[in-house]
């Protein structure tokens, strides 16, 4: 009986340990794709797509679980600011491991040509007002991560499958015609970079020197520290916004206006690009 447990012993440890944070490339269905927004309406409507669903709560959190298509999914929203997105990402990692983040939701306009409907899909995403502060303004630079001491980038890259799928469900995205001061028209997809601060942008001077220091097309709350959580933890992740103004002095009523059909947006090109990952 000693010897059998022995053999069993030995067996166990020369198996290789699953973990769907370190593998190189965790499969679907080990490791779920994980949606996350910053308000409850961001992620609702994906969460109403789900089949088998069940929620958890983790620390007064609750995280949606179930399948859309053929991929298994947890979905959270994670209030608004970048502490409650790294709280709630945070979590999210701990206890769903999931192979995929995506972020999702409303942001302002900071390109001229983005109106209220349009979306970007953020190849890379920063910090706006992360770094240095000197007389003459911010010098922009990442911290080092507390995980491994090394310093985090500006710029944290998307995750390259994540932006292909982004891609292949712009190519195939119809949405309804937006109404505008200036009239209809049908909401465009462009790939850009979305910056991310812990202040609502609603100056128009504001906007232009984050264009113009950081070449943003969008502006939000949350998504950089999504992926700054990732970055560290070896995840890959995607931010996509809908604009829902255009970070003006008209932001504040815009939003109000635009958001509903915003975070439709949003979310309806979450669900193509779930369907563009492939089994």
């Amino acid at each position: 009986m000693k010897r059998c447990f022995l053999v069993i012993a030995r067996l166990a440890l020369a198996l290789p340990l699953v973990s769907c944070t370190t593998a190189p490339r965790p499969t679907p269905a080990l490791c779920p794709l994980a949606v996350l927004g910053a308000f409850k309406p961001e992620t609702s409507l994906l969460e109403k797509m789900l089949t088998d669903a069940k929620t958890e709560e983790i620390e007064g959190i609750a995280f949606m679980s179930g399948r859309l298509g053929n991929k298994s999914v947890v979905a959270a929203w994670t209030g608004v600011g970048k502490v409650n997105a790294a709280i709630t990402t945070t979590l999210l990692i701990e206890h769903f491991k999931p192979a995929q983040v995506i972020f999702t939701g409303i942001a302002g306009a900071l390109d001229p040509n983005l109106e209220p409907g349009d979306i970007v899909i953020a190849r890379r995403t920063a910090h706006h007002d992360m770094g240095t502060l000197w007389s003459e303004g911010i010098e922009r630079g990442g911290v080092k991560s507390r995980l491994t001491g090394e310093d985090n980038p500006v710029y944290f890259p998307a995750d390259s499958n994540l932006l292909a799928a982004a891609n292949c469900a712009a190519r195939k995205a119809v949405f309804d015609p937006i109404a505008l001061r200036s009239g209809r028209r049908s909401p465009k997809i462009v790939t850009g970079t979305i910056v991310t601060g812990d202040t609502f942008v609603a100056s128009k001077e504001k906007g232009a020197e984050l264009r113009e220091k950081l070449g943003a097309n969008a502006v939000e709350m949350e998504g950089a520290a999504v992926a700054q959580v990732c970055y560290q933890r070896g995840i890959g992740c995607l931010v996509i916004r809908c604009m829902s103004d255009k970070a003006d002095d008209s932001a504040v009523m815009d939003k109000q206006i635009f958001y509903t059909m915003a975070a439709k947006n949003s979310a309806s090109l979450v669900a193509g690009i779930i369907g563009c990952l492939g089994p």
